[in-house]
């Protein structure tokens, strides 16, 4: 759901979201006063101008208090960051449309300020359009893990096994994240769940007076929004999932992480066949005369920097193994990367080059950026505790899908995660109002299209699908594929939604 920097660092520790890829930057929402709303016995929002630079023209941006424990709703409170953008023509408005964003990590905010402006060319003054930092996220209350520096590397976080495929270190690793989490981490940390959001997402429709939102989730948000969807029905317009994961309520995250071993397999031809292209030897990024040789070639540089590491232009920080094939788990989200991955490859096999390291590999994440992926990933289920599980599952993966070495059904902090597990998965059904469009790619390499097929049949006659035939990672305003964008906006602007399933040609 992508620029890069700051922005891909805390969602793409489980890569769901390009929304979410620019999530990290986070700007915090201004200290402001609160006072009481007319809107269904909501709190009330103070908004003041915060626009961006190349942002929406007139963004705004204030603060919601909503419960840290919805058990204890008199209780203590936590914040969140809200923003929005009112139509530009009030005669035309019909409601509001919120943008969920990806992750667990992303900011809405952030999102709203790089999205906003084309989705308001699109919509012409349809809704005021809205979005929020969930908790732990930007402008919201945080909570922090404590964890040292060298933990939060990306390639760290991300459980890739050794080089002749041992875990202990993973293991090791995992133990210490989850213990320092649970000192450090407190209620706040433990409040960041999947349901809470859900919950979040209903008080600020209250507080905005609505007495319908529609939306617009992309990757992790798809969930919460068919979460929103199947727990507040009634309060439902027109609702986009983008770029939808396997809703199976029993694994969630853990098997959203487990077929992204699939995913990247079926997302890496579009990779070998540009670095093919004869077109590349205008820029120097090809890396084959065929295609079917990419795939070989790649593995073979990773096994490589395995066994030696490469200085990097990044002080103390070689390139490995590992960082190569994270760089390639967060590149394949978009095409428009594709000219860097090569030249990365291309560094790892010249002696004479030094390796400059992508941006979001290069540095440790903000130590709340890991903490709220890890607490929503962590406390909406519980994950297998048997260490031995893991190694049997990392093997068996790492042998029939090279490209991710055994990286999602590894080990991760989760195994050592404490939590009260108040709030069970809700079940995606069928019923509901059929107001639900979908729109996925055929090769997305963090929510695969066999995973979207599971939450369209989830939803059943609530939902439509477009099929997107290309590569990436969300779809709408994204990559770049008119068909699928003209059939959303058309959807969003007049509710006319296709009769049945449709294709869509890259």
């Amino acid at each position: 759901m992508t620029t890069y920097r700051n922005y891909s660092q805390r969602s793409l520790v489980l890569a769901l979201s390009a929304a979410a890829v620019a999530g990290s930057l986070g700007v915090a929402g201004p200290a402001v006063a609160r006072g009481d709303s007319g809107g269904a016995g909501g709190r009330g929002i103070t908004w003041v101008p915060c626009a961006q630079a190349g942002g929406p023209v007139g963004q705004e941006c204030g603060q919601l208090e909503v419960p840290l424990d919805y058990r204890k709703p008199g209780g203590e409170k936590v914040t969140l960051a809200v923003s929005r953008v009112r139509s530009e023509r009030p005669e035309a408005r019909r409601g509001v449309l919120l943008m969920i964003p990806g992750g667990p990590g992303g900011s809405g905010v952030q999102t709203l300020a790089r999205k906003g402006k084309a989705l308001q060319g699109q919509m012409d003054g349809a809704y005021d359009i809205v979005s929020f930092d969930p908790r732990g996220v930007g402008g919201s209350t945080t909570a922090s893990c404590g964890l040292d520096a060298d933990d939060r590397y990306l390639a760290k976080l991300r459980s890739w096994p050794g080089a002749d495929g041992q875990i202990g270190e993973n293991v090791a690793r995992s133990r210490r994240t989850a213990e320092a989490c649970a000192e450090n981490g407190g209620a706040v940390l433990r409040s960041f769940t999947s349901a809470n959001e859900v919950r979040d997402i209903e008080r600020f429709r209250q507080a905005l007076g609505e007495e319908k939102l529609s939306a617009w989730g992309s990757s992790y948000g798809t969930y919460i929004g068919a979460v929103y969807a199947q727990k507040y029905a009634r309060h439902t317009d027109r609702w986009l999932l983008d770029s939808s994961g396997d809703p199976d309520h029993t694994r969630v995250e853990q098997g959203w992480m487990a077929n992204t071993s699939q995913a990247v397999e079926d997302r890496f031809p579009d990779f070998a066949a540009w670095a093919a292209d004869p077109a590349r030897d205008g820029d120097g990024l090809r890396l084959a005369e065929r295609a079917e040789d990419v795939r070989p070639l790649f593995l073979a540089v990773a096994a490589r920097l395995d066994r030696a590491p490469k200085e990097s232009t990044t002080e103390g920080n070689p390139l490995t193994g590992n960082m190569l094939r994270q760089a390639f788990l967060n590149g394949l989200y978009s095409d428009s990367v594709f000219p860097q991955l090569a030249r990365l490859v291309q560094a790892a096999q010249d002696p004479a080059a030094t390796p400059v390291l992508t941006p979001e590999i290069a540095q440790p994440l903000r130590d709340e950026d890991a903490a709220v992926t890890m607490g929503v990933v962590c406390n909406d289920i519980r994950w297998p505790a048997s260490v031995g599980e893991y190694a049997r599952a990392t093997k068996e993966d790492r042998a029939r899908y090279p490209l991710t070495a055994g990286m999602p059904r590894n080990v991760g902090p989760c195994a050592f995660w404490k939590s009260d597990y108040a709030d069970k998965p809700t079940r995606v059904t069928d019923r509901g109002p059929s107001n639900i469009l979908m729109i996925q790619s055929l090769r997305d390499p963090s929510t695969p299209y066999f995973g979207g097929l599971k939450m369209r049949e989830a939803l059943g006659d609530r939902a439509r699908l477009i099929t997107v035939d290309q590569g990436g990672h969300g779809m709408y305003l994204g990559n770049g594929n008119a068909c699928g964008d003209s059939k959303v906006t058309t959807f969003l602007k007049t509710g006319e939604r296709p009769e049945r399933d449709v294709y869509c040609a890259s």
